[in-house]
């Protein structure tokens, strides 16, 4: 029988309402006792730490199969677990896409001796295409637990209404990307001073809020849950806050870039500031936190979207996005905790409890029983964001450079180190 200790940590689980400085102590890969005082042989001083349910981040992009030259799902995970991230919701645009069951298959066997558990949406389309729905009975049989188009929204509004019903027939998670392709054609960057400033094509507000009223008309008119992904604007915001006060069944959730950043960063010509949605302006950086604030947007994700240096290379043609599992817990302390926008406890409960509900999966809590997926940290080491020293394979960090209070000491996975700090 294993057992580990970890003596004197600040026990923080949301879930149970429990903050309390003790020991907590790990059996056989689950958790067999937190708080209070433990006879076992002290295995880990964790004084001065923070142990907190291992994050779950319900929006990430693996790039395997297809583009494995920008991250695999090995290297993928060793980053999830450098952030303490111990559970993902990977994305389906890979090539070919994750629309038939022997796709979801393979990336779940390559996630078998994964350092963070490997959670699929596999395509609402064949082919992320928007015209022939995915057989959604096989990819559940070969073990996808939500369906989404990501990269891309489904355009016709009657073929995303019929895989909203069957997946709520199924027991799938809805994620939606939220966007008007007519809109947005073109663009750069968001539409606005900095873009004009650069002479670029912008993607306007309207884009993203035209493809969110779409998925509150959906949610509500046919009373099916949603869950609409990276939200970026003040009018998504307002739009979603309106539609949870009348009872429709959406969650939303946001990325860290867009309550760190804003579309200035783009005056650098620096393509890693790239992604879609885009970074937006202080008015809406200032929305998405109001937005946290007051519960409006439920979970923290990160979007991590690795590209390779040379894709990143030129400002103009580089593809969108950027990595974050690394950098999203301290960016979460830095710029809500340290602020006042959230407590400790509320920022775990967005990053960790919160998304590991909505997808209906073990973890997110520190309960006896649970499986011993967690996180230690401390809350108040400063680092500065080296894209060298990152764990996943692209090195497009658009945090790079910040100094961020927060660092991730060690994750467990099933009561098993996966990753420890260098000292």
């Amino acid at each position: 029988m294993e057992k580990l200790l970890l003596r004197g940590a600040r026990i923080l689980d949301p879930s149970r309402g429990m903050d309390e400085t003790g020991d907590l102590l790990v059996c056989d890969g689950k958790i067999e006792k937190a708080g209070g005082a433990c006879g076992e042989v002290c295995v880990v001083d964790a004084s001065g730490l923070v142990a907190a349910p291992g994050l779950v981040d319900l929006h990430v992009h693996l790039r395997d199969p297809g583009f494995t030259e920008k991250e695999d799902v090995l290297s993928g995970c060793r980053a999830a677990a450098a952030g303490g991230v111990t559970s993902l919701l990977c994305m389906p645009n890979t090539r070919p896409a994750l629309d038939c069951a022997e796709a979801v298959r393979g990336v779940l066997k390559k996630a078998e001796h994964a350092d963070a558990h490997v959670y699929v949406a596999a395509a609402i389309t064949k082919g992320l295409s928007g015209t022939e729905p995915t057989d959604l009975q096989s990819v559940q049989e070969a073990g996808a637990v939500a369906i989404s188009d990501d990269g891309k929204p489904v355009v016709n509004s009657a073929l995303m209404a019929r895989a909203m019903r069957k997946a709520v027939e199924r027991g799938l998670f809805v994620t939606s990307h939220c966007e008007d392709l007519s809109l947005a054609a073109g663009g750069k960057m968001n539409e606005g001073e900095v873009s004009r400033a650069l002479g670029l094509p912008g993607i306007p507000a309207a884009a993203e809020d035209c493809g969110t009223a779409r998925e509150l008309a959906l949610a509500e008119a046919y009373r099916l849950p949603v869950h609409i992904c990276h939200v970026s604007t003040k009018t998504s915001v307002a739009m979603i806050r309106d539609a949870k006060r009348r009872g429709t069944p959406v969650t939303c959730e946001t990325a860290p870039h867009y309550f760190c950043l804003t579309e200035r960063e783009l005056l650098r010509r620096d393509a890693d500031y790239r992604m879609n949605p885009p970074l937006r302006t202080e008015e809406d950086r200032k929305a998405v936190i109001d937005g946290l604030r007051d519960g409006t947007i439920d979970i923290i994700a990160t979007d991590h979207a690795p590209h390779t240096p040379a894709e990143k290379s030129d400002f103009l043609s580089a593809p969108s996005g950027a990595v974050g599992m690394e950098t999203s817990l301290a960016a979460g302390i830095t710029y809500l905790v340290k602020t006042g926008v959230l407590t400790l406890a509320e920022l775990i409960e967005r990053m960790s409890c919160a998304p590991a509900r909505l997808l209906g999966i073990p973890g997110g809590t520190l309960a006896c029983g649970a499986p011993a997926d967690l996180v230690l940290f401390d809350p108040k080491e400063t680092w500065t964001v080296d894209p060298l020293k990152l764990h996943g394979k692209s090195r497009n960090a658009v945090l790079k450079g910040k100094k961020l209070t927060g660092r991730v000491c060690a994750t467990l996975l099933g009561g098993k180190f996966v990753y420890q700090k260098e000292q």
